[in-house]
């Protein structure tokens, strides 16, 4: 249902509240419901003609749960900038907005929310295929604005959602007797605003955690920044299903986190290196299903209590370290859907390898080798070798991110697979001779995989990639790619090429009539001049170009004509 909200901003700090309109409101037509605001307004002659009227009738169709998804979506991805697909999907569990199905799994029924609101045009992609935004237009039919006064009198009985964007002055917040049951707070310092004298810290003081930790009717809490600490308190909110500390300076996460027991995601990623280990006391959260750990700082990661087997329920696990004894618990984790494992080495390989063999219902995996101090230009140490490993039946989603010796032959039978992302590889020989051919591929991403200076017709031989939509190719390598022959890449509708010496773009780019986007950055001078002039031929047909120019200091996005006269 719609939601009514107002907003309190005092200089840099803005903190907006939003309270979902009762069904019994919507039923009787409040005209604040029915978009009769000076914003919304359209006039009877127009509203068979207004674009918006069109906006209106697609939303008014949509039944109760995709409507107050989509409304939550506009909250969430407008206003609190978390559009990240994986976080959009255990946000809708946390806030109990799917309904059940026997003997479905709630996170696929999520998914299909997610999918039917991007086929209906309801949310569309944002620069990735795996981050979505809900349409101004919608917006406009989801949130409409109130006086404060009147929101704190008509609110007071009903669970609110609140975002805060702090400005770093350690302003405490104030709730005014509402019933918080969402916060999400973004700090002064993840928003860019520059600290000083005035204002030194940037961090969420301790009196500051203590205010939050008061709200005992949250479900959810989303901080993204820096804080001093996690108060013991935060034990307290007995009704927290959703916790994530992203970008934070935590040295220590407290125990108290044992009382949290109706929690389902915990998401730590990309703390302070200081943090080395989960407290014991996570393992008593049995009605824990999602655990993100995931860090790119110093190589480091946020080490799991040993028997991390008993968390049973969990679905998805990122981050983790497996040396030590982890590997084998993981084989007890028989629900996992996902995983992904940091700094896999010899010493634990087989192990893990072993362990991944045995989970039945996992669907994606990513491993990523040990950080390379040592050696110039080579970012990741080899991915131990693969010689005995079967990849679980049901796997749709590969990321190895290290050196390979070789394309794992393994890769080439996995007809479940959609989504493959090589990192790092530095292969000698072409990567796609055999994975052309898997049936279902929709994305293929080579990150410094592959060291060529040309690609040749080789790369995709006619038929080849049947249902790939996307192709990412990132290489610091790449210079000349020749040619695509006809008949290659059929379904391919979005191409990004992010490489900073390629001076050619295959001929026979222009025959691919399915292609929708290409992303070009930092495009090479050369090039540059090719695709105005003798070139332009091969993109023309592309209804969108996106490209970041050597030497330049913006992006563009528009027709090829259009992107172009900036180069």
């Amino acid at each position: 249902m719609p939601y009514l909200y107002f907003t309190r901003q005092s200089g840099h700090r803005i903190e907006s509240f939003f309270w979902e309109v009762p069904e019994d409101d919507v039923a009787a037509g409040t005209s604040i419901t029915q978009g009769e605001s000076s914003s919304t307004a359209v006039s009877d002659d127009d509203r068979q003609t207004s674009p918006l009227a069109t906006f209106k009738s697609n939303y008014a169709n949509l039944p109760d749960y995709l409507k107050r998804c989509l409304d939550y979506f506009c909250i969430v991805t407008r206003r609190a900038s978390i559009d990240e697909k994986g976080k959009l999907i255990r946000l809708l569990l946390a806030e109990c907005l799917v309904p059940e199905k026997a003997g479905e799994i709630m996170e696929d029924l999520a998914e299909e929310i997610i999918g039917e609101l991007i086929h209906l045009g309801m949310l569309t992609e944002y620069f990735h295929p795996d981050f979505f935004k809900v349409p101004y237009e919608y917006e406009e039919l989801c949130l409409f604005e109130v006086d404060e006064q009147y929101f704190v009198s008509e609110a007071p009985n009903f669970p609110v959602r609140a975002v805060i964007k702090d400005d770093g002055n350690n302003t405490l917040p104030s709730f005014t007797n509402l019933q918080v049951r969402s916060l999400f707070v973004t700090t002064a310092e993840r928003r860019g605003l520059h600290s000083s004298s005035a204002s030194p810290t940037r961090d969420l003081s301790q009196a500051y955690m203590q205010t939050i930790c008061s709200l005992q009717s949250l479900l959810v809490l989303n901080i993204d920044g820096r804080i001093e600490y996690l108060p013991d308190e935060v034990g307290d909110l007995v009704q927290l299903r959703y916790l994530a500390l992203s970008n934070s300076k935590l040295n220590e996460l407290p125990k108290t986190l044992g009382n949290l027991q109706k929690l389902q995601t915990l998401d730590i990623r990309l703390m302070s290196r200081n943090l080395r280990e989960l407290p014991l006391e996570v393992l008593t959260i049995q009605n824990l299903r999602h655990l993100v750990m995931s860090r790119c700082i110093n190589n480091g990661e946020v080490r799991v209590p040993k028997e991390i087997g008993k968390l049973t329920n969990l679905h998805s696990c990122h981050g983790v370290y497996a040396g030590g004894g982890i590997a084998s618990e993981l084989s007890r984790l028989t629900q996992l859907r996902e995983l992904s494992v940091k700094r896999v080495s010899e010493d634990h390989a087989s192990e893990l390898y072993a362990a991944i063999m045995k989970m039945e219902n996992l669907l994606s995996v990513k491993l990523e080798a040990e950080t390379n101090c040592y050696s110039i230009g080579k970012r990741y140490t080899f991915l131990p070798e693969f010689d005995l490993f079967s990849p679980p039946s049901l796997l749709q989603v590969v990321n190895l991110r290290g050196t390979l010796v070789e394309i794992p032959i393994w890769l080439s039978s996995m007809s479940n697979l959609t989504r493959l992302d090589l990192s790092y590889s530095y292969l000698t020989a072409t990567p796609t001779t055999d994975i052309q051919f898997l049936p279902n591929l929709k994305h293929l991403g080579l990150w410094q995989a592959y060291k060529a200076k040309l690609l040749g017709k080789e790369f995709c031989q006619a038929g080849g990639f049947p249902a790939l939509q996307t192709l990412i190719i990132d290489s610091r390598f790449l210079e000349h790619w020749i040619e695509i022959v006809n008949g290659a890449f059929p379904s391919l509708k979005s191409l990004t090429l992010r490489c900073t010496r390629l001076r050619f773009l295959p001929e026979g780019l222009q025959n691919i009539s399915t292609l929708e986007e290409l992303w070009l950055s930092t495009v090479h001078g050369d090039l540059a001049r090719r695709l105005k002039s003798t070139e332009n031929y091969k993109i023309k047909h592309i209804l969108k170009l996106r490209a970041y120019f050597e030497g330049g200091k913006f992006i563009y996005e528009g027709s090829p004509e259009e992107v172009l006269q900036h180069a």
